[in-house]
């Protein structure tokens, strides 16, 4: 499939219309700099959007730098570029408005304004009257048009106004429409309304207007997505989201949900061909970018979007995929994916074997053994939902001990004779840890001591110095995440602990899971795991 753009008149007739780098960024804890702006631009023109609001030129140096940049620094090849601003300011002559100007000097080819239509908010926020609030709209309209921009009105706090005034909502619309503004969008600026009240609102406005209409959702009732898609049931075109419902408060309409609705259920064509597929790595691309970590259970791009647990929806879908998944996860770029844990049955052990690239043969017997297995093992406080290596090491050891007759520890790199680990508490208030390992590997017996800055850095680094001259490979690998969890139902000092560990190579990563009454034992059992796994990736022939 290629990524030819669609026929301009194609790509008009619908507008998906991102407002990351400016609406988005409103969020707590996101912090953009220009880099990272200029970044996503690109991620967001890749991905096929029809038009990137880069940010309020004029209104900060942050964005003011960013379309001095852009032009020069991004090709953009599917997206228009906008800039955000205000209408004129009331008694203000529209040409001596230095934030319009800030419009023109920008040099984006589209602007959106932002304006009243909560005739409280222009008495009360602008302290204006209602015929000067028009006068406004359709000045900085005209002005923008006359100097070669397109131009988009946002009607901010819409939805509230036409509950308030409804006549005068409208006026201000069809204000618009008459100096020559492409789209009004209608802005649910507060996020309280639901998709019928914001349906019903739209087809009146449309009928009564005829102007072109778009939508612009908040997320405070949860219902952002599903009212954005309600508004163009009732005829809007123009849709405005952000990657991964990044925004204000709790967020706004999330593009990839909305796109891929647009796409997969309306059979509406709204990107390039072939772009769709780039969903899911377009959304964790932006969100390494503003350093948050992707939602797992995000719809269409999390890893969980399309996970199976249960026993009863693994055997139907060991028959059909589609008996339990709304599409195929591949047309968003995502991927199916087993969960092992104490509800699996045998369908999801086999599938989950058939995922690792482990066959299992068809035997009932081995497979119900493994299922008896995870089950006492699940009871005991592991879990294997997010530990995929320590389960596919389950899974061959068991394959082992049915093919050799072996013990399931026969699928072995070293043999652990002992160790332990020490912290040592000096008297300047700091602390030591110190940990010796002592193993056999290759018929050589091994006694390796390191320090760390933990208990479990000084035993990681120390079965890696026992290791490393044996299996040059370990060199590669590293422990780039650790989770410490007290498992639920125990209390007290002699709690159970289960650990996670996340270890990898430079070509991937994979997961390891470890439990014992202490978290020192556990990270063992887990670190053990991660590093047989490592070598069994790495191609290295087990010893045994």
């Amino acid at each position: 499939m290629t990524d030819a753009p669609a026929p301009a008149e194609e790509r008009d007739a619908f507008h998906v219309f991102d407002t990351t780098l400016r609406d988005g960024a409103q969020r707590e804890g996101i912090n953009l700099s220009v880099a990272d702006k200029l970044t996503i631009a690109r991620h967001l023109d890749d991905y096929g959007v029809g038009f990137i609001e880069g940010g309020w030129p004029g209104a900060n140096p942050r964005d003011t730098e960013f379309f001095a940049r852009v032009h020069d620094e991004v090709e953009l090849r599917h997206a228009q570029l906008v800039a955000f601003g205000s209408t004129r300011r009331a008694g203000v002559p529209v040409a001596e408005d230095a934030n319009v100007q800030a419009l023109l000097d920008s040099r984006a080819p589209v602007v959106t304004l932002v304006a009243k239509s909560h005739l409280g908010h222009v008495e009360r926020a602008l302290r204006t009257t209602p015929q000067e609030n028009l006068a406004m709209i359709a000045d900085t309209v005209r002005h923008l048009r006359e100097h070669g921009r397109r131009v988009f009105l946002d009607c901010e706090h819409f939805f509230d106004g036409y509950d308030l005034d409804p006549e005068y909502a409208l006026q201000v619309v069809t204000t618009a429409g008459e100096a020559g503004v492409d789209v009004v969008v209608l802005c649910d600026t507060n996020g309280g309304k639901l998709p019928a009240q914001v349906a019903a609102t739209v087809r009146t406005v449309r009928e009564r207007t005829g102007v072109r209409l778009g939508i612009h959702a908040q997320d405070d009732t949860g219902c952002a997505v599903a009212n954005t898609l309600a508004a163009v049931d009732a005829g809007a075109t123009h849709v405005q989201c952000t990657a991964n419902g990044y925004g204000e408060r709790v967020g706004n309409a999330n593009l990839f949900p909305v796109v891929a609705a647009l796409e997969l259920k309306y059979g509406r064509r709204v990107l390039p061909e072939g772009k769709l597929a780039e969903t899911t790595r377009i959304s964790h691309a932006i969100a390494e970018v503003v350093n948050l970590t992707p939602s797992t259970h995000q719809p269409y791009v999390g890893v969980s979007a399309f996970a199976h647990k249960a026993g009863l929806h693994a055997s139907a879908i060991k028959v059909d995929p589609d008996l339990y998944q709304h599409i195929d996860p591949e047309l968003v770029g995502n991927s199916m994916r087993m969960l092992v844990s104490d509800m699996a049955g045998r369908a999801t052990v086999e599938l989950k074997g058939r995922e690792l690239g482990v066959d299992l043969g068809g035997d009932r017997e081995l497979v119900g053994r493994i299922v008896d297995r995870v089950k006492e093992r699940e009871l005991a406080g592991y879990s294997y939902e997010a530990a995929d290596a320590s389960f596919e090491l389950l899974l061959r050891r068991q394959l082992l001990e049915r093919e050799e007759g072996a013990d399931q520890e026969g699928l072995r790199y070293f043999t652990v004779e002992s160790w332990r680990a020490i912290t040592e508490d000096r008297p300047d208030g700091t602390h030591a840890n110190e940990a010796t390992v002592k193993l056999w590997a290759k018929g050589e017996r091994i006694v390796s001591t390191a320090e760390g800055n933990g208990p479990v850095n000084a035993l990681d680094r120390a079965l890696r110095a026992a290791l490393e001259r044996i299996y040059p490979e370990l060199a590669a690998m590293e422990l780039v995440d650790y989770k410490v969890r007290i498992l639920e139902g125990r209390l007290g000092t002699g709690s159970i602990t289960r650990v996670l560990v996340s270890t990898g190579d430079g070509r991937g990563e994979w997961s390891t899971v470890g439990v014992a009454e202490n978290v020192i034992a556990a990270s063992w059992q887990a670190l053990d795991d991660a590093y047989v796994y490592g070598l069994l990736r790495a191609g290295v022939k087990p010893q045994g």
